[in-house]
């Protein structure tokens, strides 16, 4: 789907939904460097792929993000597409019960990693003359998500950033879009079914029931989904597409 080869850096990106995508990347061609806190799973990943590029380091601190960005200009010199993908699920409970630190931890994250990747990002995407910011949000960034609160808060605020940066850098051809998955299959999803079904008393099974009968399509996504759509945007096909909400849900209906 794309015609060149193109420099890429995805957070959180030697696992889960981030693996998936860089995975994607690296079968089209392109130069690929994650981040990621787990120094086991950037190995795992280094052994699969040797052509890829990974940095160790907690992308909430800005301290980490300088250095991985002296690091990736180093390898690569320019780039072309920024991915942020990281997060968390959260604390699960009341507003009222929650932790300053849980809340802190879920906004560091979710949102504040977003602001310092993408504030280091555009220089370099303005430099190349164009490129490409994949910002991954979620259903929870459009529907109020009861007990999810930090989440859903962090999850909205990216929505704001992806519909702002577009409308600035669109005249330096640079294209901001948003992914939204819905509920996607895996470990992380378990532990949300896990944490809620403890919280409100209620067997795994009927969570997980409820979950998927919110959706119209009554299932989870895969990670493979969300990994084509971003392919799809960073594709030539996608060129005049920006400041959009790509939800890959099964069209979500309700969150309660």
């Amino acid at each position: 789907m794309t015609d060149t080869v193109k420099s890429v850096l995805i957070t959180a990106g030697a696992s889960g939904i981030g693996w998936v995508i860089a995975e994607a990347f690296l079968s089209e061609g392109h130069q690929v460097h994650v981040c990621d806190i787990s120094a086991e799973a950037i190995a795992t990943i280094k052994a699969e792929h040797p052509l890829i590029t990974a940095t160790l380091g907690d992308v909430s601190l800005r301290g980490k993000v300088d250095q991985l960005f002296v690091e990736f200009q180093s390898l690569y010199g320019q780039l072309d597409i920024l991915v942020n993908n990281v997060g968390i699920a959260g604390p699960t409970g009341p507003m009222e019960d929650l932790t300053i630190e849980d809340w802190r931890q879920t906004i560091d994250i979710n949102l504040n990693s977003h602001f310092y990747f993408t504030k280091f990002a555009i220089p370099l995407l303005k430099k190349n003359k164009g490129g490409s910011i994949i910002n991954l949000s979620s259903t929870a960034g459009l529907f109020g998500f009861p007990l999810r609160t930090p989440y859903a808060a962090s999850k909205w605020a990216i929505i704001g950033i992806t519909k702002s940066l577009a409308m600035e850098l669109g005249e330096f051809d640079i294209r901001v879009n948003a992914i939204c998955p819905g509920s996607v299959s895996g470990d992380r999803i378990n532990r949300v079914i896990e944490a809620k079904a403890k919280s409100i008393g209620s067997s795994e099974k009927e969570v997980k029931e409820d979950f998927e009968a919110m959706v119209s399509l009554k299932t989870f996504v895969d990670k493979e989904d969300i990994a084509n759509m971003a392919s799809f945007l960073i594709s030539n096909e996608a060129s005049k597409i920006s400041g959009q909400i790509m939800t890959v849900d099964g069209n979500t209906e309700r969150m309660d």
